[in-house]
């Protein structure tokens, strides 16, 4: 399937590794240039190198997603390089997970912040550009979390947040030629996961109870996210795709 993205640029936030990478690697295997935005420089640049070996069209860039002078260095550079910004993943996050009795205000603000002002600060830099040029995708990688989780209620209250930005942001854009939309990933199978010390419990939890039964890989998601960069999902904007294995 033609997914019509061989002159479209992508923005993936978080993209040193895990689902960002993943999700990297497949947009820029159906063409389009990727640009591998993260905090971890070095992360990026080897990211974005791996994908030119192959010939691919790749840049690793440097982004605080929480500043925004940051975030608007990141996409001028991304002008400057490949054009333009067609398609944005804000997928930068990360987990301190404790019970909210214990949560300090730091645990709180550096998660929510990553997760929804990082998507925040990133959207409204590239919607000029998609608004001007009448094409834009917009994918926000929320969590299964979003229904919520013991010991993670800055995670959870941040990827609810996503949904409700999606489908604002959907009802704003859609008249421009711009979509919005955003998945909600299960347990993944992801460097981070992997380094847990109880990853084996984990893994083997989600072969017991998952209805597909296995924990999910990172390109289970990026392929989903590639489908909703790409033409062939034109007509569906404001919506939540679960990719957890049928799990709820």
């Amino acid at each position: 399937m033609d997914l019509g993205l061989n002159d479209k640029v992508a923005v993936i936030t978080g993209a040193a590794n895990g689902i960002g990478a993943a999700t990297a690697a497949r947009l820029a295997a159906e063409g389009a240039s990727v640009v591998i935005a993260d905090i971890d420089e070095s992360g990026a640049h080897a990211q974005a190198t791996a994908l030119t070996a192959s010939g691919l069209r790749a840049a690793g860039l440097r982004v605080d997603v929480t500043d925004e002078a940051s975030v608007a260095a990141m996409v001028e550079r991304t002008r400057q390089t490949f054009g333009g910004v067609h398609i944005l993943v804000n997928n930068a996050g990360f987990t301190r997970d404790m019970r909210i009795a214990k949560m300090g205000l730091d645990a709180w603000d550096s998660v929510v912040d990553v997760i929804l002002k990082g998507a925040f600060l990133c959207t409204r830099a590239v919607l000029p550009g998609m608004t001007e040029q009448g094409w834009g995708r917009i994918i926000n990688v929320s969590s299964r979390a979003h229904l919520g989780n013991p010991g993670q209620a800055n995670y959870s209250a941040a990827k609810a947040g996503l949904i409700g930005f999606t489908r604002a942001l959907s009802l704003e854009n859609a008249r421009f030629g711009i979509t919005v939309n955003a998945v909600a990933p299960g347990i993944i199978d992801t460097e981070t996961v992997r380094r847990l010390f109880h990853y084996e419990k984990i893994r083997d939890a989600a072969a017991k109870n998952t209805p597909v039964p296995r924990i999910g890989h990172p390109d289970d998601v990026a392929d989903a996210i590639a489908f909703l960069a790409s033409e062939r999902a034109s007509y569906i904007s404001g919506d939540l795709l679960h990719i957890s294995g049928g799990r709820y």
